[in-house]
């Protein structure tokens, strides 16, 4: 049987296979609101056999928004607009996650396909972003530094989030403490240069993640599946690093998380990662342990061979894949033929199975 396309039991879940969809921005919300597009991008590919399905980062305060155009979770109008969209997904065989994010210093910034670039001025919907030190991104604006009452309501802002996510109907809740947001800007000493104990020691970096997870935890009970998404590595010197990223992932198992869902980078502009298909893949066997942690690849996995390869080599338990949803949003169903694996397919599109 190919490993692919096994069925993975987190928690009172069953995932029908092991290829999912990362969470990617889509920058299409109103004010935080899910639009007709959003449903129409996440539904499609479970209609294309992905067991689970990710939604973007959505951020759990206004002032936590990558950009103005980014989805929100701290209104039950964004509660509302979400359940259709999760319905849709279950109605087609998958299961819904939703990764809860704060952008911290790297909030209020231009979508990609805007002219400008850079932070968004208040005169143009901007905001005054904040951050574990007052230490901006390159070319962003200053971000003001988060005082102790200020963490606390990052903690509370995630665990009100994640209630209104399950009460959306989601299966499973992320949190992002990757890609040079939050969660992650207090992990590596790059970004953080506080001296409380909030700063310093591997330990006291990753107190605000853990805080957040306890938090979460206790929303979500014992049934649901939570993961935690990591940047295994800044790719800068001085940065965070593989080995510490191992040491956090088996904290953050301690504290409830079912699962590391290893990436990399984003935290610094001077960044420098050498890419190449599946480059991120080792970083998440660190991060594994031998199979003590739970884990899931990510990064330039695009083919079916290449992703049974990665769960046979014990890399990972499950891989997300991105760019290859987006390109081809039936993918599970196409790398489970090149995989000889039977699947459901929707009986729509049985005239279409390869024999």
């Amino acid at each position: 049987m190919s490993l692919l396309f096994s069925p993975l039991t987190i928690r009172s879940t069953t995932f029908r296979n092991r290829l999912w969809v990362s969470p990617m921005c889509m920058y299409s919300a109103l004010d935080g609101v899910a639009q007709e597009w959003h449903h129409a991008h996440l539904a499609q590919f479970a209609s294309g056999g992905a067991g689970l399905i990710v939604t973007e980062a959505t951020a759990v305060v206004p002032e936590g928004r990558i950009s103005p155009r980014d989805l929100g979770l701290w209104t039950d109008e964004q509660r509302d607009a979400l359940a259709p969209v999760v319905r849709a997904i279950h109605d087609r065989g998958s299961l819904a996650g939703i990764q809860l994010a704060h952008a911290g210093r790297k909030a209020s910034t231009w979508w990609p396909w805007a002219p400008e670039r850079g932070s968004v001025p208040a005169t143009e919907g901007g905001w005054t972003t904040v951050a574990p030190s007052a230490v901006a991104f390159d070319g962003f604006a200053d971000p003001v530094a988060l005082d102790a009452a200020g963490i606390d309501r990052v903690v509370e802002a995630f665990a009100t989030s994640a209630r209104r996510a399950l009460d959306a109907g989601f299966d499973v809740l992320e949190l992002h403490g990757a890609h040079g947001y939050l969660l992650h800007q207090f992990l590596s000493p790059l970004s953080n240069h506080r001296d409380d104990e909030y700063g310093g020691s591997l330990h006291n970096r990753a107190r605000l993640l853990l805080r957040v997870l306890d938090a979460v935890r206790a929303t979500a009970g014992d049934d649901v599946p939570v993961f935690v998404r990591i940047s295994a590595t800044d790719h800068a010197e001085g940065g965070f690093t593989p080995d510490e990223a191992a040491v956090v992932g088996a904290w953050a198992t301690e504290h409830g998380a079912d699962l590391i869902d290893v990436s990399s980078g984003g935290l610094v502009a001077h960044q420098r990662i050498a890419v190449s298909p599946g480059y991120q893949v080792p970083l998440a066997e660190t991060v594994r342990q031998g199979g003590r942690i739970p884990v899931s690849a990510v990064g330039l996995i695009t083919a079916a061979a290449q992703a049974e390869q990665v769960l046979a080599d014990g890399a990972a338990d499950a891989i997300f894949a991105g760019r290859e949803w987006l390109r081809d949003p039936h993918f599970a169903l196409r790398a489970a033929h090149e995989l000889g694996a039977e699947v459901a397919w929707p009986p729509q599109y049985e005239r279409a199975r390869w024999r």
